[in-house]
């Protein structure tokens, strides 16, 4: 579970708002009060390189990616205020509203490093992300 907690504790810290003064990319979503959406998108696995269908065969299975994902939004309400995590339904086509400023996306990714047994740090190609779009203080989610 190290990396539900590494991406829950990126998602609730990264700075991605305005401070008060305007100044930006000083406040994460805990520091303005804000709320957190989380939907699953295995979509962002697809590998896109070859032909013109996109292949999702890297992406976790599906029973497996569900039991992560749980997991994450239990570890953000641990984290964080319970009722200010809003999530959609596990790998259902959904319509989603919401005021995103930006654009922007982020990906974070719990396995660009990996360690291997001799306890050295290496680099790895990407195998797992997540991204984030926290709602604003006013509250605005689905």
């Amino acid at each position: 579970m190290k990396d539900v907690e590494y991406i829950a504790k990126k998602v609730l810290m990264m700075r991605v708002f305005d401070s008060d003064d305007g100044t930006m990319w000083k406040s994460g979503v805990k520091d303005i009060g804000g709320e957190v959406l989380c939907v699953s998108q295995f979509t962002l696995m697809a590998n896109t390189t070859k032909g013109n269908k996109p292949d999702f065969h890297g992406a976790m299975p599906g029973s497996d990616s569900r039991s992560l994902y749980a997991n994450f939004l239990a570890k953000l309400g641990e984290m964080y205020e319970p009722g200010k995590i809003r999530d959609g339904r596990f790998g259902a086509m959904m319509s989603v509203q919401l005021v995103n400023e930006g654009p922007v996306t982020l990906p974070i990714d719990s396995r660009r490093f990996e360690y291997v047994t001799d306890g050295t740090l290496q680099q790895t190609k990407v195998r797992s992300a997540a991204t984030s779009t926290a709602a604003s203080e006013s509250g605005d989610t689905m």
